[in-house]
């Protein structure tokens, strides 16, 4: 019988994911066949599986580290947010509408079967399941109809290790507060808590924890000190070291909606890079080069770099040569006009910021597939980006056309072009752009820019053994610091209807 574990936080943000990634590679490495599982998801960073369905990256990773094939049935309901009140809704990865918060509660009791079978689905053939929760279960206001925390626990029939985060103060009353604020059928669920994030000595803690054990009588699994791992978050922007004294600025344009921020990740992590992400005019600087990300709102995001100067500034810079790249939404900016007569995003035209000859026109289908390709026959800056493979995904509303006498930027194994090339200008609608060769080879391209010679490197390591390395150091991270055999009980006692 498939046995499952739930991990739900006292707050957001405080580690959900990443224990529940830990989990996954720890089981693995233990023989067992596990499973991540979040019925809802509320994410801009996503990922589209080799069946072109869209579903949180948070677990994808999770999968990544139990070593098996991201589906959808590991995240039937994802909640990208286009706007400051309303969220797309994509339910078992495709698309339904844009919703309000009002809206969506009204129509979440429809989905309560839907993410049974989902989770029944994936559970067939498991030994474990290890789901995550979202926020925190003690949002007594969100308790009816909950599909996401205790409501997914009893769904599932699930014990629940709370997670706590000591970095943001207030551990124990975070603790004691959320489990008190359950009503007793869902509070014996709580079978084991792990503090983390914590710096310091954690005898210092000793006292705390056994009083806090007293007072909820759950015990606690352990203490995670803050893990030097590199692992995507939900929405991260990168949780890199230090990258002071590195030879490269780069900047990456912070929309406010921006999206898919896990594709600068390869560059964050290279010794010549350091990667700086600019929301406003005064922190822009003179940057070896320009990234325009993904967004999920396009125009607005637009909007938003007209009115406070980073547009202007990206402009000033393509006209020295600094080089720009544009990926998705970004790419679609470098454009010049943006159409939205269907009222996709904002609705009417817009001019775009005119340094790539590309008109876009959004439409209500949304394109998800997976794409790999190469780096069409390139001259100017980017002539070492010649014929360099490429693979990674395009998640997008609207088409760009390229204008007559403009050149593609990568020629795509199913014979279609996409992006566009001009100058030092570049955009392209493929996610994943630097996990293979091509972070390196520019790289190369800007430190010659700059009179610099990268020198003699060993063999780069690519990005899927740098994640598998990661989930291992991680695993790692648990097994001396948690209880893990404390962790099998909880799997191992927990009957059916406890």
């Amino acid at each position: 019988m498939t046995k499952s574990i739930m991990v739900q936080g006292t707050m957001s943000g405080a580690g959900k994911s990443l224990l529940a990634a830990g989990l996954c590679r720890l089981f693995r490495q233990d023989g067992l066949k596990a499973a991540p599982f979040k019925s809802q998801n509320m994410a801009l960073n996503s990922f589209i599986t080799k069946e072109g369905l869209e579903m949180g990256r948070a677990q994808v990773v999770q999968a990544e580290a139990a070593g098996v094939e991201p589906s959808v049935l590991m995240n039937p309901i994802l909640l990208k947010p286009c706007s400051d009140n309303k969220s797309q809704v994509i339910v078992m990865g495709e698309p339904v509408e844009d919703m309000d918060a009002g809206s969506y509660y009204e129509y979440r009791p429809r989905l309560r079967e839907l993410v049974r079978r989902a989770y029944d689905g994936l559970a067939r053939d498991r030994d474990v399941i290890v789901i995550e929760g979202a926020g925190s279960p003690a949002e007594i206001n969100l308790a009816q109809d909950d599909l996401v925390n205790m409501g997914m626990a009893e769904l599932a029939d699930a014990p629940v290790i709370l997670v706590a985060d000591i970095d943001r103060g207030g551990v124990f009353a975070q603790i004691y507060g959320t489990i008190m604020l359950l009503p007793p059928e869902q509070r014996r669920r709580v079978r084991g808590v792990v503090i983390n994030k914590f710096r310091g000595d954690v005898e210092i803690l000793r006292p705390g924890l056994g009083q806090i054990e007293e007072l909820t009588g759950v015990p606690v699994l352990g203490v995670l000190p803050y893990l030097d791992v590199d692992i995507d978050d939900e929405d991260s922007l990168g949780r890199h070291g230090s990258q002071e004294g590195r030879p490269l600025d780069i900047a990456v344009i912070q929309f406010p909606r921006i999206s898919n921020a896990t594709d600068f990740a390869p560059l964050a992590r290279s010794e010549w890079v350091q990667l700086r992400y600019v929301r406003r005019a005064k922190e822009f600087g003179s940057p070896d080069m320009i990234i325009l990300p993904g967004t999920k709102s396009t125009m607005y995001d637009l909007l938003w770099t007209r009115r406070n100067g980073l547009e202007e500034l990206v402009k000033e810079a393509a006209g020295r040569d600094t080089p720009v790249l544009g990926i998705c939404g970004g790419y679609q900016m470098l454009g010049q006009t943006l159409s939205d007569p269907d009222h996709t995003e904002l609705g009417g035209d817009m001019d775009g910021m005119g340094l790539l000859p590309v008109d876009t026109v959004f439409h209500t289908g949304k394109v998800r597939l997976q794409s790999r390709g190469t780096v069409c026959r390139l001259d100017g800056v980017y002539q070492d980006f010649s014929s360099t493979p490429v693979e990674g995904y395009q998640i997008h509303m609207g088409k760009s056309t390229v204008r007559a006498g403009g050149r593609p930027m990568l020629l795509l194994s199913d014979g279609t072009w996409d992006g566009a090339v001009s100058g030092t200008v570049c955009g392209t609608y493929l996610h994943g752009l630097f996990d293979g060769e091509l972070a390196g080879r520019l790289e190369e391209i800007l430190l010659r820019r700059k009179g610099a010679e990268p020198g003699e490197r060993g063999p780069a390591e690519g990005a899927a053994a740098f994640r598998e390395r990661q989930y291992d150091l991680l695993a790692g991270a648990l097994r001396e610091h948690l209880d893990v055999e404390g962790i099998y009980r909880v799997l191992k006692e927990w009957k059916p209807g406890f």
